[in-house]
């Protein structure tokens, strides 16, 4: 079974790492000025800057 890729406030972060917000509907544009936040496994995903946005992690 895959990993889930895009995370919303509230779920639970899978493993330590970086996520950063991104756009459900705006891969190709981007996010001006995202969150970015530091998580270790089993913490839960703060709010997003609005209604729209997801968490995603950062590449290594």
């Amino acid at each position: 079974m895959g990993e889930w890729t895009l995370f919303s406030p509230g779920d639970h972060a899978p493993n330590d790492g970086t996520y950063i917000e991104t756009g459900v509907n705006s891969y190709h544009m981007g996010v001006n000025n995202p969150k970015k936040v530091e998580l270790k496994r089993g913490q839960r995903f703060p709010d997003t800057s609005n209604h729209e946005r997801k968490w995603k992690r950062m590449a290594h």
